[in-house]
């Protein structure tokens, strides 16, 4: 049996052209966290983050039904993926300044959980700087540093995600790069 020289994504467009419900799970399995990990840097809240991702993968297969298996075969899976889900994160932007910020629900006496150990607060507390960090970044810079430093996608699959040139997106990450490293320089320095 021939060796195939075609990448994993090459490879799992095909099974999708050939069986799209056979091989969508597999699509899910490869992609969710990477998925869910970009859109929690580039989105407020968790619930936004599990939201848009599976959102994300809903869309996916509802446009990969009406696509013929040629056009799915020639797709960028993980670029096209980012697409949907850049889509959606700025979607949830948009909805988050329409409504009010509802007032999370107290019961009076409650105590904390006991998976709200101390790790878990130091754990949150340098998840909100970071995210502080990033928001203090442009969107297509803060956008390109998470998707190159956070999900690990090549800068073509970023481009293909963010419409845009290969080499402004470099330019991005290395602009952002350089904003976090003086932003944590400065931080330092005032400690």
């Amino acid at each position: 049996m021939p060796v195939s020289t075609r990448s994993g994504p090459a490879l799992l467009a095909g099974r999708l052209a050939r069986d799209l419900d056979a091989a969508f799970p597999d699509l899910v399995v490869a992609h969710q966290d990477g998925i869910y990990s970009g859109v929690r840097r580039l989105v407020s809240t968790a619930a936004d983050a599990e939201d848009v991702t599976q959102e994300t993968f809903v869309r996916a297969y509802r446009a990969l039904l009406d696509y013929s298996p040629e056009r799915i075969e020639a797709l960028g899976l993980p670029g096209w993926l980012w697409t949907i889900a850049l889509n959606l994160c700025r979607n949830a932007a948009r909805g988050r300044l329409r409504k009010p910020a509802a007032a999370p629900l107290s019961l009076a006496g409650d105590q904390a959980d006991a998976a709200d150990t101390a790790a878990d607060a130091l754990a949150t507390v340098a998840e909100d700087e970071w995210r502080e960090r990033l928001d203090a970044l442009s969107r297509p810079v803060r956008t390109a540093v998470v998707l190159r430093h956070v999900v690990g996608l090549p800068y073509v699959d970023i481009a293909a995600a963010v419409d845009r040139p290969p080499g402004t997106v470099k330019a991005d990450v290395h602009r952002g790069l350089a904003r976090l490293r003086d932003m944590l320089d400065n931080e330092a320095g005032g400690k």
